[in-house]
């Protein structure tokens, strides 16, 4: 399996990034797929993640202000940030795991991407 992050950069708080995942190699039917953030000095963190049942769930942080979602017809993952905040800048990573459940578990992801830097400025 390999996972390629794009899509990070610099903005301004109030601005918007998308991120897309590009994974390849991944074939499982019952799945989890995420997004993850890990900030200087800071433990990684589930940002959003989606089971193959159709659960999506997102951390309160970013509730309202984030989107995951998949083209499945790309192999791509997506995460639309908007209304980016200081406290967002973070290397972002995506993840998958061919096992339903427990999506926001980073510890339980067996594949991640390389991350992709995003830095939000006030």
């Amino acid at each position: 399996v390999r996972l390629a992050e794009s899509g990070g950069g610099s903005v301004q708080s109030g601005g918007s990034l998308r991120l897309s995942c590009a994974v390849s190699g991944f074939t499982a039917s019952a799945y989890c797929m995420g997004w993850f953030r890990q900030a200087p000095g800071k433990e990684r963190e589930a940002v959003a993640s989606m089971d193959s049942d159709g659960t999506i769930s997102y951390v309160n942080s970013v509730k309202g202000r984030f989107t995951i979602s998949q083209d499945n017809a790309k192999n791509t993952l997506y995460l639309q940030m908007n209304s980016l905040k200081p406290e967002d800048t973070a290397m972002y990573y995506c993840a998958t795991k061919p096992r339903r459940g427990l999506c926001s578990r980073p510890n339980l992801y067996n594949d991640w991407g390389q991350g992709t830097q995003v830095t939000v400025s006030s």
